[in-house]
């Protein structure tokens, strides 16, 4: 293990919900205001190709945790059931909802830190089934119970009981970290802190967010975000769409998000500095998915289209490293890297043997964390899946391919980094579509549990209700009812036979 530490750092895990890669200042973004973020990446590592596993949140967040990738942990769409029992929080969730734990049985690293004495905590957003009961070997279990919802009068689990809290969601969650590292002084033992904001997921209407927040982007461009006149063929009907004049509230209350929860960063970097730690707590920093605030036309992320897409506005995330005096500070690091990542090289940098390694698809990067360069690849790719929406990316090449009917989409990303002329029946490009659908294949192949195969599964982006496959008992597991808007602005219903027709046509 390379990258051993003998004083077993501490880890704080910070992860934003739909941030894209290109919303942080530090990324090249002159108009966003994120401070705290731009000091990490300042001290730290930035990584610019670092990719999710799932472009939606609930999926993602169970790569992360378990380094699995969803057809392995059988979390395919964001969790619309499963987080809260109806009958013990009447007027709560849904109306038939039970408790599901999604990852019951599978090891997290978490599990791992907790059996070698760290204290676990986490802050915010679970979004991963039985938001009541603490698991992953989470000591200190601070809550809240959904995927996302308006950022004022949100109910959070505290000490097993569930309350209201008036205040500004991001703060409050930030509150509940703080508490946490407050309660480590003088324990003795190593700690890992989660904080999982809710922020910048929507809503950013007026009123949602601070105004002091809002009025930094009063007067914004938003240069950094296109507008492009009729949109995107595939636009999803759930999502906020920023068209005319709602387009500069949306996207002022998307940028006061961001810079709310940069606030909420600089708060844990100072108690980390009071309590005399920051140069032995290793600081992490991602989002769940990447996101489309006008970009290619969409509004949304992977699901703010169906079929699913895979643009890197949608796979793409932020991602820095920072520990001061340990890991290089100020690199901008180019290698492709993915949240399945995450759990072997959390592990590795923190000298634990890895007990899932054979089974699970990461390899650590915790080289790169000690200055050190990773060993050579036989070929650098990630791979993502969203259902039976499948992708593999090289550093110059994409392919996308879709279960059962397409389209599929094949671009060149040195020639066309925007994404924009789809090759896929481009005689020329032949033998390389051969080459990369068998590629990807075979990774999947290798990889997938037939019992949790998302490719065999019909998952559109409304959300998942149960477990799926064999675990779900033959349960309906997805949710349906797509509509699309076409070229003409006409919309049209979802019709799998004819859809299928049409999407590839376009």
């Amino acid at each position: 293990m390379s990258s051993h530490n003998p004083e077993r750092p501490n880890v704080l895990f910070i992860l934003t919900d739909d941030q894209g890669y290109w919303a942080l200042g530090c990324a090249g973004n002159p108009e966003i205001h994120t401070p705290n973020l731009d000091r990490i990446a300042a001290m730290g590592m930035r990584f610019e190709n670092f990719f999710c596993a799932s472009p939606v949140c609930s999926p993602a967040r169970a790569s992360i945790l378990t380094g699995r990738i969803p057809s392995q942990h059988g979390v395919h769409d964001w969790l619309r059931k499963g987080n809260l029992d109806a009958a013990r929080t009447p007027g709560l969730g849904w109306g038939d909802d039970r408790e599901i734990e999604y990852l019951e049985g599978l090891r997290a690293y978490t599990d791992v830190l907790a059996a070698h004495g760290y204290v676990c905590g986490i802050s915010g957003k679970w979004h991963l089934g039985d938001s009541l009961h603490p698991q992953k070997g989470f000591a200190y279990w601070n809550i809240f119970p959904y995927g996302g919802g308006d950022y004022h009068n949100g109910y959070f689990i505290r000490d097993g009981r569930i309350e209201r809290d008036t205040r500004y969601l991001t703060d409050v969650i930030t509150e509940g970290g703080l508490k946490f590292l407050d309660a480590q002084v003088g324990s003795g033992s190593p700690f890992y802190l989660s904080v999982h904001y809710t922020a910048p997921h929507s809503p950013w209407e007026k009123g949602q967010h601070p105004d002091d927040l809002v009025a930094l982007y009063r007067d914004c461009p938003f240069a950094t975000c296109p507008e492009i006149p009729g949109g995107h063929p595939w636009q999803i009907n759930s999502a906020p769409l920023g068209r005319g004049e709602k387009r500069r509230e949306l996207l002022g209350g998307y940028y006061a998000a961001i810079t709310g929860l940069d606030r909420g960063v600089g708060q844990l970097l100072a108690r980390l500095e009071v309590m005399n730690v920051l140069e032995n707590t290793l600081v992490i920093f991602t989002s769940d998915n990447g996101m489309n605030m006008g970009h290619h036309g969409i509004w949304g992320k992977g699901n703010g289209t169906f079929p699913q897409n895979m643009y890197d506005t949608s796979v793409k995330v932020p991602a820095l490293i920072a520990r001061p005096g340990h890991v290089p500070h100020g690199v901008i690091d180019d290698n492709l890297l993915s949240h399945y990542d995450i759990f072997p090289t959390l592990l590795d940098y923190l000298g634990f043997a890895n007990p899932d390694a054979t089974a699970l698809p990461g390899r650590s990067f915790a080289p790169l964390l000690s200055g050190e360069t990773l060993p050579e690849r036989d070929h650098v790719v990630v791979f993502d899946e969203y259902g039976p929406v499948r992708m593999i990316r090289t550093c110059a090449w994409k392919y996308i391919h879709r279960y059962p009917y397409g389209p599929h989409e094949l671009y060149d990303l040195a020639d066309d980094p925007a994404e924009t002329h789809n090759l896929v029946a481009d005689p020329a490009q032949g033998t390389r579509l051969v080459e990369m659908e068998a590629q990807l294949e075979a990774w999947f192949a290798r990889y997938v549990d037939p019992h949790r195969d998302g490719a065999k599964e019909p998952v559109t982006g409304k959300g998942q209700i149960d477990l799926p496959g064999v675990a779900g008992q033959g349960r309906r597991a997805f949710e349906g009812d797509w509509w699309y808007i076409d070229e003409d602005g006409v919309r049209r219903d979802d019709q799998p036979a004819r859809l299928g027709g049409i999407l590839r046509q376009k």
